[in-house]
């Protein structure tokens, strides 16, 4: 089906978003860095991302998908080549993240409204859930991959960024291949009726539900999974093999999302409940495992944080497309995936707050947050607006 092939190239991209993350400790070791600039390494890439997003998701209203997807698939390849290419240099990194972060922004606003289109006959719901399984999946697969060869396999900071690439050469080859769903208008002309270029981003009455719902909600989907991806590892010594370890966790953390999204047909309009709950329940697990080292409460943490933030991209990605103007549904997904962005910078947080005391306490902070955001969504949920 033409879907499965977009799904891919979305899942080609994604998979190279997490490569870094378990070679931090590789890093760490060999750059002598702190856990703030460890943490500030791996957020960086919201600095790339979060503007791409605002301009390659209207971009691709007007142009297309393919013009701006296309030319982005080929800017992860490089993107890889240049993590592979930096060594030590800790500004090539910064640089080489920064470019990753572009290269996210521009396919994941595109890519998911490419698919969402692409799905549209499938039903209400479908192409949220085939775009946040492609993402989630990409997302799990690039640590587990990259943790194991970092751990045990020969040029550990550049075997993964090269298997990386000829991933995404697939899925660059499958999606040249794909029907352009953008109904173009020739230059000089404007679109009328429903769903024209200019019409309004979101319907009338919608405002408060995108700033109290669809925000936070979107905040979710990394605010939970880097918490333990990424400042866990760094903040508490891990056992043996620490690389190999920080990728398990990762893929564990980003497998358990993938594997959730699934769920949202059977959840309806309580998926975001469900998820933001988890998301308590795995902060409240990770501040066990920093306060205890018990690696059950660590295990716990990942599935639990890894399953909510997957929740939260399904459900975020499904009322994305129900509230945006068919036209306008790429500015509408890049404006979602700019606020779940933001998320990216919670590890950062988690490891400045810690440096006053125990990583604990910030974990705690976080779990009061989500649990608010909780009760805040129940009402929504039972309005059938979810």
């Amino acid at each position: 089906m033409t879907w499965k092939r977009a799904v891919f190239a979305l899942f080609a991209v994604a998979a190279g978003t997490n490569v870094p993350t378990p070679l931090l400790l590789v890093y760490q070791e060999r750059l002598g860095l702190s856990p703030e600039v460890l943490t500030a390494l791996f957020g960086f890439y919201a600095a790339g991302l979060v503007p791409a997003l605002f301009l390659a998701g209207p971009l691709s209203d007007r142009l297309g998908r393919r013009r701006v997807a296309l030319p982005g698939m080929v800017l992860s390849a490089v993107a890889s080549v240049a993590f592979a290419l930096a060594g030590d240099a800790l500004q090539l990194l910064f640089a080489a993240r920064f470019l990753q972060g572009v290269v996210s922004g521009v396919v994941f606003s595109v890519g998911s409204a490419w698919v969402a289109e692409l799905s549209l006959t499938a039903g209400d719901g479908a192409g949220g859930r085939r775009a946040a399984f492609a993402m989630s999946g990409g997302f799990s697969l690039g640590p587990f991959v990259s943790g194991l060869l970092g751990q045990y396999a020969p040029a550990p900071t550049v075997l993964p960024y090269l298997l990386h690439t000829v991933l995404v050469a697939v899925g660059l080859t499958l999606a040249v291949r794909l029907p352009e769903t953008v109904d173009l208008v020739p230059a000089g002309r404007r679109r009328t009726a429903t769903g024209a270029p200019t019409a309004p981003l979101i319907g009338p009455g919608d405002g408060w539900l995108v700033l109290t719902v669809l925000a936070p909600v979107a905040v979710c989907v990394y605010a939970f999974p880097t918490a333990v991806v990424s400042a866990v590892p760094v903040l508490v010594e891990l056992p043996a093999a620490g690389v190999l370890v920080t990728g398990l966790l990762a893929g564990g953390t980003l497998g358990a999302s993938t594997l959730a999204a699934g769920l949202q047909r059977r959840l309806g309009g309580w998926t975001a409940v469900v998820g933001t709950v988890l998301g308590v329940a795995g902060y409240g697990s990770a501040a066990a495992f920093t306060a205890t080292a018990g690696l059950p409460w660590l295990a716990a943490s990942s599935l639990l944080l890894g399953s909510g933030g997957g929740l939260c991209l399904a459900a975020g990605l499904t009322l994305t497309a129900r509230l945006a103007a068919p036209t306008r549904r790429g500015a509408l997904t890049s404006l979602f995936l700019a606020c779940a962005y933001v998320g990216f910078s919670a590890p950062y947080l988690i490891a400045l707050a810690a440096r006053a005391g125990s990583p604990t306490v910030p974990l705690l902070v976080a779990a009061a947050v989500a649990a608010a955001l909780a009760v805040r969504l129940v009402p929504v949920a039972r309005s059938g607006r979810l």
